[in-house]
């Protein structure tokens, strides 16, 4: 298999992973628990291949595709936070070479949602501005609600006492 078509299966995988049960779809435990597995294997491959990509653009997806599928999968053998944290090491070299696009939308998005630095957002909304409503894609609309997603609720899994 292409590293392309890796990274995109992954990148799905782990999106289906993610906004299972969204629809308004009942989760049955053994989907949910073969998924998570995909998700988890895919990104253990990926991970352990050592893939780079040949262009900035390839190497920005391989990124994005590990930091989905380390977001969505809830197995964890010890690694994860290593693996994320020298994935983000990496997406810090891509980002700044990385031109204004959709997919540096979407690692910017991947990579705020593990660390929270606000001028990861701020660089996220300045793409989204740039683009203006006109004529916005169905990925880039996508894209859009996704971020604003991540930027609205950054602490999903923090309780906080009132």
């Amino acid at each position: 298999m292409s590293l392309s078509a890796e990274t995109a299966a992954l990148q799905r995988a782990a999106h289906d992973l993610m906004y299972l049960g969204v629809d308004g779809n009942p989760i049955y435990s053994d989907d949910l628990s073969r998924r998570n597995g995909e998700v988890y294997r895919l990104t253990t491959a990926l991970y352990d291949s050592g893939a780079k990509g040949a262009t900035i653009e390839e190497q920005a997806n391989v990124c994005l595709a590990l930091l989905m599928g380390y977001s969505a999968s809830f197995i964890d053998h010890g690694e994860k936070l290593q693996h994320v944290q020298e994935v983000l090491d990496r997406c810090w070299d891509i980002l700044d070479a990385l031109p204004a696009s959709l997919l540096k939308l979407r690692l910017l998005t991947a990579c705020y949602g593990e660390v929270f630095d606000e001028p990861l957002a701020d660089e996220g909304h300045a793409i989204i501005t740039s683009w203006g409503s006109a004529s916005l894609t169905t990925e880039q609309q996508e894209a859009i609600k996704e971020f604003q997603n991540v930027v609205d609720n950054p602490y999903p899994w923090e309780y906080i006492d009132e």
